[in-house]
């Protein structure tokens, strides 16, 4: 078996943010091209995102771009799972389906949303849970605080796979 981290586990929260993105995972293997949070091409968020504001598209922008982008929007991610472990034929397997029951370390969101004292809002971006138990289980945890805490929570249309009129539109209403 081969232990796997979250390729973006040094990233800071911006403490400011009121906003929240939440994924599932992200994985630090050398067959893993994002050099970001939804950095794959076949993802949109970074269309999908500027987007929603009216401004330019950051998917091939550099890290540094789309750190300001987050920063002026007051936006900040984080993602579900912190490392798994799964056996050396298949670390390339990013699939949630596949990875659901290799979790050794989740991230605890809870605790971070709570250190976003301006939290208004928290998206995960996902909304189908066919065969991810353990991820849909996280994520609910995570609803029913912001629920609590009266923080809006929605789930939105995967970024991933293809870019369309209505999950852009999907995206604009909740960032607006």
């Amino acid at each position: 078996m081969v232990k796997i981290k979250h390729k973006c586990r040094d990233y800071k929260i911006y403490p400011a943010s009121e906003i929240l993105i939440i994924g599932t995972f992200n994985p630090d293997t050398q067959n893993n091209p994002a050099d970001f949070f939804y950095g794959r091409t076949k993802n949109h968020l970074w269309t999908l995102l500027p987007a929603a504001y009216n401004e330019p598209d950051l998917k091939k922008a550099d890290i540094d771009e789309k750190l300001a982008f987050l920063k002026k929007h007051m936006i900040t991610f984080t993602d579900l799972i912190s490392e798994i472990s799964v056996p050396e034929s298949s670390e390339t397997d990013y699939r949630d389906s596949f990875i659901d029951d290799k979790v050794t370390e989740w991230n605890d969101v809870i605790s971070r949303i709570s250190s976003l004292k301006k939290l208004k809002k928290v998206c995960f971006t996902r909304k189908t849970f066919s065969g991810i138990p353990n991820i849909k289980k996280s994520i609910e945890e995570i609803r029913w605080y912001c629920e609590e805490k009266g923080i809006c929570f929605q789930y939105l249309i995967t970024p991933a796979r293809i870019y369309y009129a209505e999950k852009q539109k999907e995206w604009t209403r909740f960032f607006n």
